[in-house]
């Protein structure tokens, strides 16, 4: 998962809070992926 499959531009201009919230979005991301294919709910889109 990168910051442009969230419609987010990074660049060298960006601020640390900027760049935390995206960090942030990823991890959240990740984790309910992780929880539903534990739970097997999980599916490839």
């Amino acid at each position: 998962m990168t910051a442009s499959k969230l419609g987010v531009t990074l660049g060298i201009d960006t601020s640390s809070r900027a760049n935390g919230s995206v960090g942030g979005e990823i991890t959240k991301r990740l984790v309910r992926m992780a929880e539903e294919q534990l739970t097997g709910q999980y599916r490839l889109h």
